[in-house]
């Protein structure tokens, strides 16, 4: 089982390992963008965190209020999609203080098509999906206990992240630099490691 107390404390190690990453974020985001993402998911991890330590409620609620935390924020394109991907995460939350792993399992995987419904953005596009589809696919197939299931999407978020090196940008402002973008892994997938990272940490 998975108490909200332990997620909480993983939610805020995820958002730890993200505002950390602050500097990296940034300079990966300026080969080809506008150099904001670490400065933006710098605000969106300590708007999750500050809503997931105030929260006295259910597990559904406070992811509920992580995403309505975000929804506020002003910032670039990462605001919307990460509200998007936490609003699906509380939609297939549970109104309860634990959750067993296969309702984890729904729960990921529910977020993930309504953020793959928002961006239309596949594994190959060179965008956080190229993260956040693996790392949810290892939730979907594992078979063991609440540890493991983090430890295995945090892998293979790692892994789909430095696989966004071998890709062209197929979306936002670096589309326009095509074959130059290869090289360099996009910065919203990087991110998203850096989340699973810190949420496998108990």
């Amino acid at each position: 089982m998975l108490s909200k107390e332990a997620l909480a404390q993983r939610l805020i190690h995820a958002c730890q390992s993200v505002m950390a990453a602050q500097d990296e974020l940034t300079d990966i985001d300026s080969q080809f963008g506008d150099a904001d993402h670490g400065i933006t998911m710098t605000k969106i991890a300590n708007a999750i965190q500050e809503a997931v330590r105030q929260n006295d409620g259910s597990i559904q609620s406070m992811l509920d209020d992580a995403a309505m935390a975000v929804m506020v924020l002003n910032g670039g394109s990462a605001v919307p999609l990460w509200n998007t991907w936490l609003d699906g995460l509380q939609e297939h939350s549970v109104a309860a203080n634990e959750m067993t792993v296969s309702q984890v399992k729904r729960m990921f995987a529910g977020a993930c098509d309504a953020l793959a419904a928002l961006s239309k953005a596949k594994v190959g596009d060179k965008t956080m999906m190229d993260a956040l589809i693996p790392a949810t696919q290892a939730i979907s197939a594992w078979e063991g206990d609440m540890d493991g299931l983090f430890l295995a999407a945090a892998e293979a978020a790692q892994q789909g992240a430095e696989n966004s090196r071998n890709f062209v940008s197929r979306f936002g402002r670096a589309r326009s630099y095509g074959q130059a973008t290869i090289g360099t892994p996009d910065a919203g997938a990087v991110s998203m490691k850096y989340f699973f990272v810190g949420l496998a940490k108990k």
